[in-house]
């Protein structure tokens, strides 16, 4: 009975982490009112573009974990990648990419 009720848990706590995802993963829109799609990808989480002039292009690749994320983010329209960094606050992610930690611009983007 005890033997039974311990596997019972082990696979329900298994069940539990295997479906625990990361506050960034989702549908997300962006400042310019297009939609990005963020998703786990080898250790990181992939950043692409579903909607908009830029529609199936990656821009950014972040890493990190409760909230907080860092990387590399592309700007599409200039093709230029940045140091990045994205930070969850409810329903929002605040992105920001930066030339030599000095010069930053900031967005923030709204979850589907």
């Amino acid at each position: 009975m005890i033997r039974s009720f311990v596997l019972a848990a082990a696979i329900a706590m298994t069940a539990g982490i295997a479906r625990a995802e990361e506050p960034i993963v989702g549908n997300w829109k962006t400042a310019a009112g297009d939609t990005a799609v963020i998703v786990s990808c080898g250790g990181s989480y992939c950043v692409t573009l579903k909607t908009g002039k830029y529609a199936g292009r990656k821009i950014g690749t972040l890493a990190g974990t409760g909230g907080s994320y860092a990387g590399e983010i592309t700007d599409p329209a200039a093709d230029k990648t940045y140091s990045g960094s994205g930070k969850i606050s409810g329903n929002s992610l605040r992105m920001q990419g930066c030339v030599m930690k000095i010069l930053c611009k900031a967005q923030t983007w709204t979850r589907l």
